[in-house]
């Protein structure tokens, strides 16, 4: 495994990170689980990735009873705060009083005493940005947290964002976007940004659903028990990669991956890994064998040849719009519940 800053600050990451959104639903196990995080430590992964919503909150517990007994200062662990975890109004967003509670609810589930970093899932576009960050700051400077980060925030977002940590003197360190050889919004504005900025790339979905691994074919067929087949394990977020005319595309990227000895999950991976501002990439797994093999691209390097074969096959289906990061930060009355 490889290791780099997370952007310019202190924390040193896993180029890989290991993330539980989908591994920890219905339809895994708790053996499962188990299995995919002691795959994960053993391939070098010191980085995990959760949220106080995923599975509906159970996520952070099995995380948490995955690492007992590991070493704490050995591990760098993520969670994160906006998605509704309750029925009540005030149960969803950044305000204070949700921050508030929400550090200690991922604490006690998580059974730790503070997180590496704590992210702000979405922005709130109902709450003054400068209440929450005063309140990410109350949970920096009370130990809960050592560093923030965000998730899908628009590039003015972030910057906006920054120069209250700044004035707040909190370590505002990363953000996390959809980010893969298919999704490379965030090279338009959002990158650059964070570059300028010191911040780090912690991307998701680097793999695209599961679509850069050549599992789905054109034709509509899919693989039984695979994502695109099962309604609790995400297969709305998959489904608009699901057109032949981007399968078709993935395929032919089969024999680049082979000429260098990669999967096809490989080289996606490492493509993600070569951009510069990207600190680390979450993946997840079904099975403990997809950990493994897919550790191998930490220290894969793509020469300018193969990198430009690959935006060759796939750039007639890439999406580039900024917009898409915005439409990303829900705006409408009916996300908040109760």
């Amino acid at each position: 495994m490889n290791f780099r800053h997370l952007g310019r600050s202190g924390l040193i990451v896993s180029r890989l990170a290991y993330g539980n959104w989908l591994t920890r639903s219905s339809s895994r196990s708790e053996e499962t689980e188990l299995a995919c995080v002691r795959a994960a430590l053993d391939a070098g992964i010191t980085t995990f990735d959760t949220a106080d919503v995923y599975a509906g909150s159970q996520a952070e517990e099995s995380l948490g009873r995955a690492l007992k007994g590991e070493r704490r200062e050995g591990l760098e662990i993520l969670t994160k705060v906006f998605a509704p975890t309750g029925p009540g109004r005030n149960d969803m967003g950044l305000s204070r009083k949700h921050i508030r509670e929400s550090i200690d609810n991922s604490l006690r589930r998580l059974g730790m005493d503070h997180v590496d970093v704590y992210q702000a899932h979405r922005f709130d576009p109902s709450t003054p940005l400068e209440e929450t960050m005063a309140a990410l700051a109350d949970v920096v400077h009370a130990g809960k947290a050592h560093y923030i980060g965000v998730s899908e925030w628009t590039a003015e977002q972030i910057r906006r964002g920054h120069a209250l940590a700044g004035e707040l003197r909190i370590p505002f360190v990363s953000n996390q976007p959809q980010y893969s050889a298919l999704w490379r919004v965030p090279e338009v504005e959002v990158m650059p940004l964070c570059e300028e900025l010191g911040m780090g790339q912690i991307v998701w979905s680097p793999l695209a659903q599961g679509v850069l691994t050549g599992k789905y074919l054109p034709g509509g067929q899919w693989p039984e028990g695979s994502r695109a087949t099962d309604s609790n394990d995400g297969s709305e977020v998959l489904a608009p990669w699901l057109t032949d005319e981007v399968l078709h595309r993935v395929q032919r990227l089969h024999p680049i991956a082979a000429d260098l000895g990669l999967t096809l999950a490989q080289l996606s991976l490492a493509w993600v890994l070569q951009h510069p501002n990207v600190s680390a990439a979450v993946i997840g797994a079904s099975r403990p064998e997809q950990i493994t093999d897919n550790a191998k691209a930490a220290g894969v390097t793509l020469d300018a040849e193969v990198l430009s074969a690959i935006d060759a096959v796939l750039d007639p289906v890439v999406s580039r719009d900024p917009a898409a990061t915005t439409d990303s930060s829900p705006t409408d009355p009916a996300w908040r519940v109760g």
